[in-house]
Protein backbone atom coordinates (compact mmCIF):
# COMPACT_ATOMS: atom_id res chain seq x y z
CA UNK A 1 0.00 0.00 0.00
CA UNK A 2 2.67 2.16 0.83
CA UNK A 3 4.37 1.90 -2.12
CA UNK A 4 1.05 2.84 -4.39
CA UNK A 5 0.90 5.51 -2.09
CA UNK A 6 4.41 6.88 -3.01
CA UNK A 7 3.06 6.73 -6.54
CA UNK A 8 -0.10 8.10 -6.28
CA UNK A 9 1.84 11.41 -4.60
CA UNK A 10 4.65 11.80 -7.78
CA UNK A 11 1.50 11.57 -9.98
CA UNK A 12 -0.07 14.38 -8.07
CA UNK A 13 3.28 16.49 -8.41
CA UNK A 14 3.91 16.02 -12.10
CA UNK A 15 -0.19 16.72 -12.76
CA UNK A 16 0.60 19.70 -10.74
CA UNK A 17 3.55 20.72 -12.88
CA UNK A 18 1.37 19.75 -15.78
CA UNK A 19 -1.70 22.11 -14.94
CA UNK A 20 1.25 25.35 -14.82
CA UNK A 21 2.40 24.33 -17.95
CA UNK A 22 0.87 27.19 -20.31
CA UNK A 23 0.70 24.28 -23.45
CA UNK A 24 -2.07 22.81 -21.43
CA UNK A 25 -3.84 25.68 -19.96
CA UNK A 26 -4.41 26.14 -23.88
CA UNK A 27 -6.04 22.73 -24.40
CA UNK A 28 -9.15 23.16 -22.53
CA UNK A 29 -10.42 19.37 -22.70
CA UNK A 30 -6.82 18.33 -21.20
CA UNK A 31 -6.44 21.05 -18.58
CA UNK A 32 -10.36 20.21 -17.41
CA UNK A 33 -9.12 16.36 -17.34
CA UNK A 34 -6.24 17.12 -15.50
CA UNK A 35 -7.64 19.15 -12.66
CA UNK A 36 -9.93 16.38 -12.21
CA UNK A 37 -7.15 14.27 -11.59
CA UNK A 38 -5.53 16.47 -9.02
CA UNK A 39 -8.60 17.01 -7.27
CA UNK A 40 -8.95 13.68 -6.59
CA UNK A 41 -5.53 12.69 -5.78
CA UNK A 42 -5.16 15.52 -3.76
CA UNK A 43 -7.48 13.80 -1.07
CA UNK A 44 -5.53 10.56 -1.06
CA UNK A 45 -2.22 12.58 -0.23
CA UNK A 46 -3.47 14.44 2.35
CA UNK A 47 -4.45 11.50 3.92
CA UNK A 48 -1.08 9.78 3.28
CA UNK A 49 0.80 13.36 4.70
CA UNK A 50 -1.66 13.04 7.98
CA UNK A 51 -0.84 8.94 7.72
CA UNK A 52 3.17 9.50 7.10
CA UNK A 53 3.24 11.79 10.10
CA UNK A 54 1.12 8.95 12.96
CA UNK A 55 3.69 6.22 11.20
CA UNK A 56 6.48 8.44 12.38
CA UNK A 57 5.37 9.50 15.62
CA UNK A 58 4.75 5.89 16.16
CA UNK A 59 8.32 4.86 15.08
CA UNK A 60 10.03 7.67 17.46
CA UNK A 61 7.93 6.44 20.20
CA UNK A 62 9.22 2.92 19.93
CA UNK A 63 12.23 3.87 19.74
CA UNK A 64 12.20 5.69 23.05
CA UNK A 65 10.58 3.00 24.82
CA UNK A 66 13.62 0.49 23.37
CA UNK A 67 16.55 2.63 24.62
CA UNK A 68 14.99 5.44 27.27
CA UNK A 69 15.37 4.15 30.77
CA UNK A 70 13.19 6.96 32.28
CA UNK A 71 10.16 5.17 33.54
CA UNK A 72 8.25 8.89 33.23
CA UNK A 73 9.25 8.93 29.70
CA UNK A 74 8.97 5.58 28.80
CA UNK A 75 5.18 6.10 30.69
CA UNK A 76 4.62 9.11 28.42
CA UNK A 77 5.69 6.90 24.75
CA UNK A 78 3.19 3.69 26.17
CA UNK A 79 -0.09 6.33 26.58
CA UNK A 80 0.98 7.93 22.68
CA UNK A 81 1.27 4.90 21.17
CA UNK A 82 -2.43 3.85 22.81
CA UNK A 83 -3.32 6.51 20.88
CA UNK A 84 -1.56 6.51 17.51
CA UNK A 85 -1.66 2.77 17.30
CA UNK A 86 -5.86 2.75 16.99
CA UNK A 87 -5.29 5.96 14.31
CA UNK A 88 -3.14 3.91 12.32
CA UNK A 89 -5.42 1.30 11.51
CA UNK A 90 -8.79 3.68 11.14
CA UNK A 91 -6.13 5.94 8.45
CA UNK A 92 -4.90 2.72 7.05
CA UNK A 93 -8.82 1.25 5.99
CA UNK A 94 -9.84 4.73 4.83
CA UNK A 95 -6.68 4.63 2.11
CA UNK A 96 -7.75 1.34 1.40
CA UNK A 97 -11.71 2.20 0.69
CA UNK A 98 -9.89 5.67 -0.93
CA UNK A 99 -7.58 3.44 -3.37
CA UNK A 100 -10.51 0.90 -4.82
CA UNK A 101 -10.90 2.65 -7.92
CA UNK A 102 -13.31 4.87 -8.83
CA UNK A 103 -16.72 5.52 -11.41
CA UNK A 104 -14.70 8.43 -13.15
CA UNK A 105 -18.50 9.78 -14.12
CA UNK A 106 -18.88 9.77 -9.59
CA UNK A 107 -18.09 13.67 -9.32
CA UNK A 108 -20.27 14.83 -12.19
CA UNK A 109 -23.26 16.36 -11.75
CA UNK A 110 -26.61 14.39 -12.12
CA UNK A 111 -29.84 14.28 -14.03
CA UNK A 112 -32.61 12.43 -12.33
CA UNK A 113 -35.74 11.20 -14.13
CA UNK A 114 -39.42 10.01 -11.96
CA UNK A 115 -41.84 8.37 -13.72
CA UNK A 116 -45.28 6.84 -12.16
CA UNK A 117 -45.19 3.33 -13.14
CA UNK A 118 -48.21 0.79 -12.27
CA UNK A 119 -50.59 2.21 -9.88
CA UNK A 120 -52.35 5.10 -11.66
CA UNK A 121 -53.12 8.50 -9.51
CA UNK A 122 -51.68 6.31 -6.52
CA UNK A 123 -48.15 6.12 -8.88
CA UNK A 124 -48.40 9.75 -9.62
CA UNK A 125 -48.89 10.56 -6.04
CA UNK A 126 -45.91 8.64 -5.38
CA UNK A 127 -43.65 9.85 -7.75
CA UNK A 128 -44.38 13.29 -6.48
CA UNK A 129 -43.45 11.78 -2.93
CA UNK A 130 -39.82 10.60 -4.19
CA UNK A 131 -39.30 14.21 -5.65
CA UNK A 132 -40.24 16.16 -1.99
CA UNK A 133 -37.80 12.98 -0.71
CA UNK A 134 -34.88 13.86 -3.03
CA UNK A 135 -35.71 17.83 -2.76
CA UNK A 136 -34.74 17.10 0.84
CA UNK A 137 -31.69 15.07 0.59
CA UNK A 138 -30.10 17.80 -2.08
CA UNK A 139 -31.11 20.49 0.73
CA UNK A 140 -29.08 18.36 3.33
CA UNK A 141 -26.47 18.46 1.12
CA UNK A 142 -26.35 21.71 -0.05
CA UNK A 143 -26.77 20.54 -3.65
CA UNK A 144 -28.45 22.86 -6.25
CA UNK A 145 -31.66 21.62 -7.87
CA UNK A 146 -33.07 23.07 -11.05
CA UNK A 147 -36.24 21.17 -12.83
CA UNK A 148 -35.87 20.79 -16.45
CA UNK A 149 -39.39 19.64 -17.27
CA UNK A 150 -42.65 18.25 -15.65
CA UNK A 151 -45.83 16.28 -16.29
CA UNK A 152 -48.07 16.66 -13.20
CA UNK A 153 -51.03 13.43 -12.33
CA UNK A 154 -54.47 14.23 -12.61
CA UNK A 155 -54.76 13.76 -8.81
CA UNK A 156 -51.21 15.32 -8.21
CA UNK A 157 -47.96 14.04 -7.78
CA UNK A 158 -46.26 13.59 -11.09
CA UNK A 159 -46.62 11.51 -14.25
CA UNK A 160 -42.95 12.71 -14.91
CA UNK A 161 -40.49 14.76 -13.42
CA UNK A 162 -37.14 15.66 -14.97
CA UNK A 163 -34.41 18.19 -12.88
CA UNK A 164 -31.05 18.72 -12.60
CA UNK A 165 -28.58 17.99 -9.09
CA UNK A 166 -25.11 20.11 -9.10
CA UNK A 167 -23.14 19.66 -6.15
CA UNK A 168 -19.78 17.60 -5.09
CA UNK A 169 -19.84 14.04 -6.22
CA UNK A 170 -23.93 14.15 -7.25
CA UNK A 171 -23.99 11.49 -9.52
CA UNK A 172 -21.55 9.23 -7.04
CA UNK A 173 -23.98 9.31 -4.12
CA UNK A 174 -27.62 9.58 -6.72
CA UNK A 175 -26.64 6.49 -9.27
CA UNK A 176 -27.74 4.18 -6.43
CA UNK A 177 -31.27 5.84 -6.53
CA UNK A 178 -31.58 3.84 -10.42
CA UNK A 179 -34.56 1.64 -10.33
CA UNK A 180 -37.93 0.82 -9.53
CA UNK A 181 -39.34 1.94 -6.33
CA UNK A 182 -42.42 0.52 -4.46
CA UNK A 183 -44.93 1.74 -2.33
CA UNK A 184 -47.37 -0.12 -0.33
CA UNK A 185 -50.10 1.98 1.59
CA UNK A 186 -53.49 2.76 1.70
CA UNK A 187 -54.40 5.23 -0.92
CA UNK A 188 -56.56 8.45 0.18
CA UNK A 189 -59.43 6.99 -2.53
CA UNK A 190 -59.28 3.92 -1.26
CA UNK A 191 -62.38 3.37 1.24
CA UNK A 192 -62.61 0.35 2.22
CA UNK A 193 -58.54 0.57 4.00
CA UNK A 194 -57.06 -2.15 1.32
CA UNK A 195 -53.23 -1.37 1.05
CA UNK A 196 -52.28 -1.04 -2.67
CA UNK A 197 -48.67 -1.56 -4.28
CA UNK A 198 -48.07 1.24 -6.90
CA UNK A 199 -44.27 1.84 -8.15
CA UNK A 200 -42.09 5.07 -9.54
CA UNK A 201 -39.20 4.23 -11.31
CA UNK A 202 -35.95 6.57 -11.27
CA UNK A 203 -33.31 6.86 -13.65
CA UNK A 204 -30.29 8.48 -12.66
CA UNK A 205 -27.62 9.97 -15.08
CA UNK A 206 -24.22 11.58 -15.17
CA UNK A 207 -24.50 15.03 -16.35
CA UNK A 208 -22.15 14.99 -20.10
CA UNK A 209 -20.22 17.86 -20.62
CA UNK A 210 -19.71 19.57 -23.94
CA UNK A 211 -16.14 17.16 -24.07
CA UNK A 212 -17.72 13.65 -23.06
CA UNK A 213 -19.85 14.18 -26.12
CA UNK A 214 -19.90 16.06 -29.11
CA UNK A 215 -23.84 16.28 -30.86
CA UNK A 216 -24.42 17.64 -34.25
CA UNK A 217 -27.08 19.99 -34.34
CA UNK A 218 -27.59 18.28 -38.29
CA UNK A 219 -28.62 15.23 -36.00
CA UNK A 220 -31.22 17.24 -34.00
CA UNK A 221 -34.81 18.01 -34.95
CA UNK A 222 -36.32 20.75 -33.14
CA UNK A 223 -39.82 20.92 -32.30
CA UNK A 224 -41.93 24.13 -30.51
CA UNK A 225 -44.95 24.13 -28.41
CA UNK A 226 -46.90 25.52 -25.85
CA UNK A 227 -46.06 24.94 -22.42
CA UNK A 228 -48.69 23.66 -19.99
CA UNK A 229 -49.66 23.44 -16.18
CA UNK A 230 -48.53 26.52 -13.91
CA UNK A 231 -46.04 29.10 -15.40
CA UNK A 232 -48.19 32.28 -15.12
CA UNK A 233 -49.53 34.31 -18.07
CA UNK A 234 -46.84 32.82 -20.78
CA UNK A 235 -47.98 29.76 -20.57
CA UNK A 236 -50.06 27.84 -23.35
CA UNK A 237 -49.71 31.55 -25.44
CA UNK A 238 -46.07 31.16 -26.50
CA UNK A 239 -44.40 28.60 -28.08
CA UNK A 240 -41.49 28.43 -25.92
CA UNK A 241 -41.31 24.56 -24.91
CA UNK A 242 -38.51 22.85 -27.07
CA UNK A 243 -38.91 19.16 -27.69
CA UNK A 244 -35.08 17.78 -29.31
CA UNK A 245 -35.00 14.63 -31.21
CA UNK A 246 -31.56 12.74 -31.57
CA UNK A 247 -31.91 11.35 -35.23
CA UNK A 248 -29.43 8.65 -34.80
CA UNK A 249 -30.83 7.35 -31.86
CA UNK A 250 -34.23 8.35 -31.33
CA UNK A 251 -33.58 9.56 -27.72
CA UNK A 252 -36.07 12.84 -27.04
CA UNK A 253 -35.32 15.30 -24.79
CA UNK A 254 -37.52 18.32 -23.41
CA UNK A 255 -38.20 21.32 -21.47
CA UNK A 256 -40.64 23.64 -20.68
CA UNK A 257 -39.70 24.72 -17.09
CA UNK A 258 -38.71 28.47 -18.03
CA UNK A 259 -40.51 30.99 -20.49
CA UNK A 260 -37.20 31.35 -22.63
CA UNK A 261 -37.22 29.65 -25.58
CA UNK A 262 -33.32 29.92 -25.35
CA UNK A 263 -33.12 28.82 -21.76
CA UNK A 264 -35.32 25.80 -22.42
CA UNK A 265 -33.32 24.79 -25.13
CA UNK A 266 -30.47 24.93 -23.17
CA UNK A 267 -31.61 22.59 -20.81
CA UNK A 268 -33.13 19.97 -23.03
CA UNK A 269 -30.15 19.77 -24.98
CA UNK A 270 -28.08 19.19 -22.02
CA UNK A 271 -31.12 16.27 -21.10
CA UNK A 272 -30.57 15.01 -24.91
CA UNK A 273 -26.66 15.23 -24.29
CA UNK A 274 -26.44 13.44 -21.13
CA UNK A 275 -28.63 10.68 -22.16
CA UNK A 276 -26.63 9.66 -25.52
CA UNK A 277 -23.67 9.94 -23.44
CA UNK A 278 -25.41 7.52 -21.16
CA UNK A 279 -26.15 4.62 -24.09
CA UNK A 280 -22.06 4.12 -23.65
CA UNK A 281 -21.97 4.78 -20.28
CA UNK A 282 -24.25 1.99 -19.54
CA UNK A 283 -22.73 -1.05 -22.07
CA UNK A 284 -19.80 0.09 -19.92
CA UNK A 285 -21.93 -0.78 -16.96
CA UNK A 286 -22.67 -4.02 -18.07
CA UNK A 287 -19.35 -5.05 -19.15
CA UNK A 288 -18.72 -4.48 -15.41
CA UNK A 289 -21.55 -6.03 -13.92
CA UNK A 290 -20.98 -8.95 -15.55
CA UNK A 291 -18.19 -9.16 -13.72
CA UNK A 292 -19.40 -9.02 -10.32
CA UNK A 293 -22.25 -10.93 -8.90
CA UNK A 294 -24.10 -8.48 -6.59
CA UNK A 295 -23.29 -5.22 -8.35
CA UNK A 296 -25.11 -3.09 -6.96
CA UNK A 297 -24.95 0.34 -9.22
CA UNK A 298 -26.09 -0.91 -12.12
CA UNK A 299 -28.36 1.37 -12.95
CA UNK A 300 -30.63 -1.65 -13.88
CA UNK A 301 -34.24 0.34 -14.82
CA UNK A 302 -36.34 -2.56 -14.30
CA UNK A 303 -34.73 -3.91 -11.49
CA UNK A 304 -37.34 -3.37 -7.90
CA UNK A 305 -34.85 -2.13 -5.69
CA UNK A 306 -36.23 -0.88 -2.82
CA UNK A 307 -39.77 -1.01 -1.00
CA UNK A 308 -41.71 1.76 1.41
CA UNK A 309 -43.85 -0.29 3.34
CA UNK A 310 -46.34 2.67 5.23
CA UNK A 311 -48.37 0.24 7.27
CA UNK A 312 -44.98 -1.13 8.71
CA UNK A 313 -43.58 1.92 8.92
CA UNK A 314 -40.21 0.52 7.23
CA UNK A 315 -37.75 1.28 3.83
CA UNK A 316 -36.40 -1.71 2.61
CA UNK A 317 -33.45 -2.00 0.63
CA UNK A 318 -33.46 -5.44 -1.29
CA UNK A 319 -30.03 -5.09 -2.90
CA UNK A 320 -28.07 -5.87 0.11
CA UNK A 321 -31.06 -6.87 2.65
CA UNK A 322 -31.46 -4.10 4.38
CA UNK A 323 -34.35 -2.94 6.55
CA UNK A 324 -34.96 0.42 8.25
CA UNK A 325 -37.97 0.92 10.57
CA UNK A 326 -37.64 5.04 9.88
CA UNK A 327 -40.46 5.62 6.97
CA UNK A 328 -40.80 9.20 8.04
CA UNK A 329 -37.38 10.75 8.20
CA UNK A 330 -36.53 8.48 5.09
CA UNK A 331 -39.68 10.24 3.16
CA UNK A 332 -38.06 13.66 4.23
CA UNK A 333 -34.36 13.31 3.01
CA UNK A 334 -32.69 10.99 5.63
CA UNK A 335 -31.37 8.72 2.86
CA UNK A 336 -27.64 9.03 3.28
CA UNK A 337 -27.19 5.57 5.66
CA UNK A 338 -29.08 3.75 2.78
CA UNK A 339 -26.47 5.29 0.40
CA UNK A 340 -23.44 4.77 2.94
CA UNK A 341 -24.18 1.34 3.02
CA UNK A 342 -24.72 0.65 -0.29
CA UNK A 343 -21.61 2.20 -1.72
CA UNK A 344 -20.15 -0.34 1.27
CA UNK A 345 -21.58 -3.06 -0.05
CA UNK A 346 -19.93 -2.13 -3.28
CA UNK A 347 -16.82 -1.44 -2.10
CA UNK A 348 -16.60 -4.63 -0.64
CA UNK A 349 -17.01 -5.98 -3.64
CA UNK A 350 -14.63 -4.20 -4.94
CA UNK A 351 -11.69 -5.28 -2.80
CA UNK A 352 -13.04 -9.10 -2.65
CA UNK A 353 -12.22 -8.80 -6.86
CA UNK A 354 -8.19 -7.42 -5.52
CA UNK A 355 -8.81 -4.14 -6.94
CA UNK A 356 -6.16 -2.80 -4.65
CA UNK A 357 -2.56 -4.27 -3.96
Amino acid sequence: MLQKLEYIKERWQEVERELSNPATMSDMKRFAQLNKEYKDLTKIVEEYKIYSNVISNIDANKNLLSNEKDEEMREMAKMELDELLPQQEQLEEKIRVMLIPQDPEDSKNAIVEIRGGTGGDEAALFAGDLYRMYTRYCERKGWRMEVVDVTEGTAGGYKEVVFNVTGEDAYGQLKYESGVHRVQRVPDTETAGRVHTSAASVVVLPEADEFDVQISMNDVRKDLFCSSGPGGQSVNTTYSAVRLTHLPTGIVAQCQDQKSQLKNFDKAFGVLRSRVYELEHAKMLEETSKKRKTMVATGDRSAKIRTYNYPQGRVTEHRIGLTIYNLPNVMNGDIQEIIDQLQLAENAEKMKEGSIA
